[in-house]
């Protein structure tokens, strides 16, 4: 597709295309340009027709957005889009896609990897043969436990599906209520949710970061959980009062925890939830998997193809909502 003037695609947060796997071709008449810092975006911001966000936590575009002359479509390399959704983009007319679906799968695994883990003693027991000891243990049926899991899309799903499939009793909650599908036994509103909450076995938290979220995980919601039960956020640290965690944690009302998120990353050296009692630290990487970032290029090279073509973009996101519209 030839044109007078190229359409000129921004990546922003890499060096160059080897940055990125899986980085192809370009159609005819549309050019990249990669930046990786901000004297690169600033110079660079004007001409850009379409911004790829390969660095998707990078707060750097809010600086320079004054120079966003041409730019009508961002995609960002991510599901979550919090650091995109500052008010002068929100009230553009640029269209924002993220990179929903790439990272369903993985994420329901690590949630259930660490269910097992959890149910199995499997630190127990790591830490018995560490020191070589023989030490005997009987352990749970994961399979009859209930968890309630706050967010109900894409990723959401794939977790309930992947849960259920083991035998679990699964409820989704959402923004409003709805009756039950292959990935939840039945879907309550998050007004409606003290009783599931107050049942489940565990909570797992895969929330966007909005207003609507911040803090919801606090200490009334915690000491409303089962005794006993455990709580999971793969979601955004924002929707987590993390002292109120830890002291659930250290007075013994829940078994445990883990976050794969936090208000602040990376988590400092000298953070106190390092060392809180029966919390599971991993360092953002629930989603993470061999092969993800040739998977993002090839979404992004999908939707490059539907924008030459006129087409509706895939994953547009509402951008006054902060995530894909009906989806969660």
């Amino acid at each position: 597709m030839s044109r007078i003037k190229p359409l000129y695609v921004l990546v922003n947060g890499a060096k160059s295309s080897s940055d990125l796997p899986g980085f192809r071709e370009l159609p005819e008449g549309v050019e990249a340009v990669f930046v990786s810092d901000d004297d690169g975006l600033r110079k660079h911001l004007p001409q850009a027709d379409i911004l790829l966000g390969w660095n998707f936590r990078a707060d750097d575009l809010q600086r320079w957005w004054s120079n966003a002359h041409s730019l009508k479509w961002i995609h960002w390399c991510g599901a979550g889009v919090d650091a995109a959704l500052f008010p002068a983009l929100v009230n553009s007319e640029v269209t924002l896609t993220n990179s929903r679906g790439i990272f369903n799968r993985a994420m329901a695994e690590y949630a259930l990897g660490y269910m097992l883990f959890s149910v199995k003693n499997f630190h127990q027991t790591i830490k018995a043969q560490s020191v070589h000891v023989w030490e005997y243990s009987v352990t749970q049926k994961l399979a009859g436990q209930s968890v309630a899991i706050f967010g109900v899309g894409g990723i959401g799903k794939e977790i309930g599906r992947l849960l259920k499939a083991v035998g679990l009793q699964v409820t989704g909650v959402g923004r409003t209520k709805r009756k039950g599908d292959a990935c939840f036994d039945k879907v309550v509103s998050v007004a409606e949710s003290s009783q599931e909450v107050s049942n489940a076995d565990w909570i797992i938290g895969i929330l966007p970061a909005t207003e609507e979220t911040k803090g919801i995980f606090n200490n009334a919601f915690f000491s409303s959980m089962k005794p006993g039960s455990r709580f999971i956020n793969l979601g955004r640290g924002s929707a987590v009062d993390e002292q109120a965690l830890e002291t659930v944690l250290t007075e013994g009302h829940l078994s445990g925890a883990m976050l794969d998120v936090f208000e602040n990353e990376p988590l400092a050296g000298d953070h106190r939830l390092w060392t809180c009692p029966n919390l599971f630290i991993s360092p953002h990487m629930s989603g993470d998997y061999h092969g993800f970032e040739e998977a993002m290029v090839d979404l992004f090279f999908t939707n490059l193809y539907r924008y030459l073509e006129g087409k509706e973009l895939e994953n547009v996101v509402d951008k006054k909502l902060g995530f894909i519209s009906g989806r969660v």
